[in-house]
């Protein structure tokens, strides 16, 4: 995987982060926007997006336990909506590790 498609895919996963929770969107990884404050490494990124998947699915968690016990201000709709969100999320952030494991993996098995 190129750095351009890593790039494309951590953009693409702040985007959806960005539609679900209804933030505004935050700066472009390096190099896209062209201001230096707007850089930020990629170990950065990566830790972001996890904790991102984390407070989604602790959300979920969260509304899925106030429904349980019958709070009055939670539908079942939005369990079930919060629920899939961090579901996607999470499959989202495994196949981003799967791809980084294959490069790492591939850039291992290179001849030096």
């Amino acid at each position: 995987m190129s750095v351009a498609g890593i790039q494309s895919a951590l953009q693409q996963m702040q985007a959806l982060q960005t539609q679900a929770t209804g933030q505004k969107p935050q700066a472009q990884i390096a190099g896209n926007q062209g201001t230096p404050g707007a850089q930020a490494s990629f170990a950065t990124e990566l830790k972001s997006s996890i904790n991102r998947i984390n407070d989604l699915q602790n959300a979920a968690a969260t509304k899925q336990q106030a429904f349980q016990m019958g709070d009055p201000n939670v539908a079942l709709h939005d369990v079930m909506v919060d629920m899939q969100k961090a579901s996607l999320a999470f499959e989202m952030g495994v196949q981003v590790r799967n791809r980084l494991v294959g490069a790492y993996k591939e850039i291992m098995n290179m001849n030096v």
